[in-house]
C-alpha cells in the first residue's frame, strides 16, 4: 500500500514537472501548511533516474519558496502587525495551524538576528514559513530580503534534493528492503509520539505547578 502510494507521488511529479515543484513550494512558503519534504525529494528522486534535471528541481523549489515568502512579506508590510495579529485569532488561522505564539517566535528570531534570520530561518521548521512576517512588519529592504530568502531556500532545497537523489539512485535496494524500511519508520513514529506525549505532560505539570505557586 505504502509503496503504491509512493509510486503515485512519483507519477504525479513526473506529470507536473518543474512548474509543479515551483507552485507547491510557493504554497509551502506561504501561510498554507504544506511540507516541502514531500515536494523536493520525490522530484529529485526522478532526477536521479534521468526523468528530471536536479538543478532545475532545486531552482524551481528555491524560486517557489521566494514567491511564497514575498506573499507573506507584502501582506505583513501593508496590513501591519495589529491587523495580522487580529487575523491570527480567527478560525481560518486555526485551520491553517497559525497562532500568535508561532508568529511571536518568528519575531523574536528577527529581533535577535535581524536580516540574517531571513536566511538561516529558512532551515528551521515552522519558523521557515513565518519569518517573512516580522521582516514585513519592519519593512526590511526588499532586495536584501529576497537575496537572503533565496539563498536560505536554495540551501534547504539542495539538502532535500540530495536526500531524494540518493534514494533515487538506490531505487532497487530500497524496494528490496521495503518492508524493513516501513517497520523502521513505524518504530521511529511511535518513539516520536511517545516523546511528544511525555513532553506535553511535563509542560502541563510545569504550568500547573507555576499556577499553584501564584
Amino acid at each position: 500500500m505504502l509503496l503504491e502510494f509512493f509510486d503515485a507521488i512519483l507519477n504525479f511529479f513526473a506529470l507536473v514537472n518543474y512548474w509543479g515543484v515551483f507552485f507547491l513550494m510557493a504554497i509551502e512558503s506561504s501561510f498554507i501548511p504544506f511540507p516541502s519534504e514531500i515536494v523536493i525529494p520525490p522530484a529529485a528522486y526522478l532526477a536521479a533516474q534521468g526523468k528530471l534535471n536536479i538543478w532545475l528541481v532545486i531552482l524551481a523549489g528555491s524560486f517557489g519558496s521566494l514567491l511564497g515568502a514575498l506573499i507573506n512579506y507584502y501582506l505583513a508590510r501593508y496590513l501591519g502587525r495589529p491587523v495580522v495579529y487580529r487575523l491570527l485569532k480567527t478560525k481560518l488561522a486555526k485551520y491553517l495551524l497559525l497562532s500568535e505564539e508561532k508568529v511571536k517566535r518568528a519575531e523574536s528570531f528577527f529581533a535577535r538576528y535581524d536580516k540574517g534570520s531571513t536566511f538561516f530561518c529558512r532551515l528551521i521548521p515552522v519558523v521557515r514559513q513565518l519569518i517573512s512576517l516580522p521582516a514585513g512588519f519592519a519593512k526590511m529592504n526588499i532586495w536584501s530580503f529576497s537575496l537572503y530568502t533565496f539563498l536560505g531556500a536554495f540551501i534547504w532545497s539542495s539538502v532535500l534534493a540530495a536526500l531524494g537523489y540518493f534514494f533515487g539512485a538506490h531505487d532497487e535496494e530500497l524496494r528490496q528492503y521495503y518492508h524493513e524500511i516501513v517497520y523502521l519508520l513505524i518504530f521511529i513514529a511511535v518513539l516520536t509520539i511517545i516523546y511528544l506525549v511525555i513532553k506535553n505532560r511535563q509542560k502541563k505539570r510545569k504550568a500547573s505547578s507555576e499556577k499553584d505557586l501564584d
